[in-house]
C-alpha cells in the first residue's frame, strides 16, 4: 500500500495545550476496517512498536493465522529495519513450519513472492523469544505477555512506556476448547485496549450445541454415501461408522503435532492429565493424506484438508471434485475472510449457518475497564455495529471507542509530571522544608533519580572522576593589572607564598 500524503488522524484531545513528547500516535497499517494483514503502528516518547506484520490471506492464498506474521521475513530482510522481534517460545517453534509450507503453496508467482526459503532461514535466527509472564526492556520499553487461548502460542501483549499501558489482543478466546486454555484476564485496566473485533455482535451458540450441528451434518452426509471432515471422538464412539476411512490432508499439521507434544505444558488441564497415560495426539483412527495423487476417492470418506479458505491447495481440489455431487458436504469450521471461495460458500444461508461471538468481547472488556478502546481486525460493517453496542454498554464510563481505517492515525495525550526519586545516602534523611538537597541526576529511560556522586557507581552503570588540567598563556603585562582584572571576574583572589611556586602565583575561587 502506498500514500501520498499524511495519514488521516483521530484526534482525541486539544493539541494547544500538548507536549509533543505526550502525543501517543496508533496506526492500523493493516486490519484497519478488514480481517487479515495485521499490523499495528504504535509510537510514543520517541518510542516505536510494531505490533504484528501479516498478509491478507484472500490475496496471497496463505494458510490460517499467518495473517498476523507472515510479512515478517520481508520486513527483516528486504527493508532497513534494525529493531528487535519477539515471540512466544512456541509460536517460533510452529512458525517456521507455516512459512515454509506457504511459500511451497501459495498461489502467487514465483517473480512476486515476497521472499524465499533462503530468506526464511537467515531470518528466523534474528528472532527472540520471550516467556509468558516475563517481563522484558528493550530500550525503555518495558512489555510483557499473557495466554490468549485460541492456538498454541499465542499471546496477548501489553507494553509499558513511561507509565502508559497499551494492551494489545491479537487473535484470542476466552472460552477453553479441547486442547487448549481460555486467554487470561489481566490484574489490572490498561490505558489502551487495541482488541481484536472479528465476530462484531455476533453470538455462538453454546459448544455442546455446535457440535451437535456439526456431527450431525456428518452423520448424514456419511450415511447417504458421501464425503466430509469429521473429528476424532465422535467417530470414536460410533462403531457403525468405523469402516469409513478418515484423512488429514496435511503434512504441515503432522509436523506441527510435534511441537503440541513439546509443549504440553501449553494445554488445558483435561489434556495434561491424560497426556499423563496416552497421548492425545496419537490419532489411532486418522491416516495421514500427502496429495490428491495418493487418494483413493471410491465410497465415503472424510478429509480435513487446509487452506480453510478453498483459495488454493489440497482443499480447493477436492471441493472443486466434490461440489457437483450433492451427496457431500463441505464444513468450514473456521472464520473465513471476504475474497475467498469459503466466504463465497458462506454467505449462501440455504447451505451454511455461520454463528460468531460478541459475548466474549463484552465480557472481556467489562472486566478489562481500559479507557480508551482500538478495534481493529474485524469487517467494517460488523466493526460498526461492534462499536455501537460496545459505546451503549459503557455509555456511564465515558470510554472512548475508536474503529479506524488503514493507514488512519489515533492521537492521544498522556499528561505526567516528572518526579525524581533520592536514593542511597540522599535518602537517609528527610530534608526540612526549603532545605536545599544537592546531588547527580541521572536518568535511565523514563525514570528520574538524586543520588550522591559517591553512590553513582552503586546505582548506576556510572562513576565519578577528578580531572586535573594545566593551561599556559603567555602574558606581558604588570601582575597587578592581571590581579585587579581577576578580582572582579571571581569570588576571591589570593596571592600564593613565593615558597608554594615557582614564580608570583594567584588561586582563584568560582563565585
Amino acid at each position: 500500500m502506498a500514500s501520498t500524503g499524511p495519514p488521516p488522524s483521530l484526534k482525541r484531545s486539544d493539541t494547544s495545550l500538548t507536549r509533543e513528547g505526550d502525543q501517543l500516535i496508533i496506526t492500523p497499517l493493516g486490519a484497519g476496517n478488514e480481517v487479515g494483514r495485521s499490523c499495528v503502528y504504535m509510537s510514543y516518547k520517541g518510542k516505536t512498536i510494531l505490533f504484528d506484520c501479516g498478509i491478507h490471506p484472500a490475496y496471497s492464498g496463505m494458510l490460517f493465522h499467518l495473517d498476523h506474521p507472515a510479512s515478517l521475513p520481508y520486513f527483516l530482510e528486504k527493508t532497513t529495519f534494525k529493531g528487535r522481534v519477539f515471540m512466544t517460545h512456541a509460536t517460533k517453534a510452529i512458525y517456521k513450519l507455516f512459512l515454509s509450507d506457504y511459500v511451497k503453496v501459495s498461489k502467487v508467482s514465483v517473480e512476486d513472492m515476497l521472499y524465499d526459503e533462503q530468506d526464511i532461514l537467515r531470518f528466523m535466527d534474528k528472532i527472540e523469544v520471550i516467556d509468558f509472564h516475563q517481563t522484558l526492556e528493550v530500550n525503555g520499553i518495558r512489555f510483557w505477555c499473557y495466554t490468549a487461548g485460541h492456538v498454541l502460542g499465542a499471546a496477548m501483549f501489553m507494553v509499558d512506556i513511561a507509565g502508559v499501558r497499551v494492551h494489545y489482543t491479537g487473535d484470542y478466546s476466552r472460552e477453553e476448547d479441547r486442547y487448549l486454555r481460555a486467554a487470561e484476564i489481566l490484574q489490572f485496566s490498561p490505558d489502551i485496549c487495541i482488541i481484536e473485533s472479528t465476530y462484531g455482535v455476533h453470538l455462538h451458540q453454546p459448544r455442546n450445541v455446535r457440535e451437535k450441528r456439526f456431527t450431525d451434518v456428518i452423520h448424514s452426509t456419511i450415511s447417504q454415501g458421501g464425503c466430509v471432515l469429521i473429528p476424532d471422538e465422535y467417530w470414536s464412539n460410533h462403531p457403525e461408522l468405523h469402516n469409513i476411512p478418515i484423512y488429514y490432508a496435511s503434512p504441515l499439521a503432522k509436523r506441527c503435532m510435534a511441537v503440541y507434544q513439546t509443549y504440553i505444558n501449553s494445554m488445558n488441564e483435561r489434556i495434561c492429565n491424560q497426556f499423563a497415560n496416552s497421548n492425545p495426539f496419537d490419532f489411532k483412527l486418522i491416516s495421514t493424506l500427502k496429495s490428491i495423487v495418493n487418494f483413493n476417492d471410491v465410497g465415503p470418506s472424510v478429509v480435513m484438508a487446509s487452506p480453510n479458505g478453498l483459495q488454493s491447495g489440497l482443499s480447493r481440489q477436492l471441493f472443486e471434485t466434490w461440489c457437483s455431487n450433492k451427496k457431500n458436504a463441505c464444513v468450514i469450521p473456521g472464520y473465513v475472510v471476504e475474497g475467498t471461495l469459503a466466504k463465497t460458500i458462506i454467505n449462501e444461508p440455504k447451505e451454511v449457518t455461520l454463528m460468531n461471538d460478541f459475548a466474549q468481547t463484552s465480557v472481556f472488556l467489562k472486566e478489562l475497564m481500559p479507557p480508551n478502546i482500538i478495534l481493529v481486525h474485524g469487517e467494517a460493517n460488523e466493526m460498526g455495529k461492534l462499536k455501537q453496542k460496545l459505546i451503549t454498554q459503557f455509555a456511564d464510563r465515558n470510554t472512548k471507542i475508536i474503529s479506524p481505517k488503514n493507514c488512519q492515525s489515533v492521537e492521544m495525550y498522556f499528561y505526567s509530571e516528572k518526579m525524581a526519586k533520592t536514593i542511597g545516602r540522599l535518602a537517609e534523611n528527610t530534608p526540612e522544608v526549603g532545605e536545599t538537597v544537592s546531588g547527580l541526576l541521572v536518568k535511565k529511560a523514563f525514570t528520574y533519580l538524586i543520588m550522591a556522586p559517591d553512590d553513582l557507581h552503586v546505582f548506576s552503570q556510572l562513576s565519578t572522576a577528578n580531572i586535573s588540567q594545566r593551561i599556559t598563556i603567555a602574558y606581558s603585562g604588570a601582575f597587578g593589572v592581571l590581579k585587579h582584572k581577576l578580582k572582579q571576574i571571581f569570588e576571591s583572589v589570593e596571592s600564593l607564598p613565593d615558597e608554594e611556586s615557582e614564580g608570583p602565583a594567584f588561586r582563584v575561587h568560582e563565585r
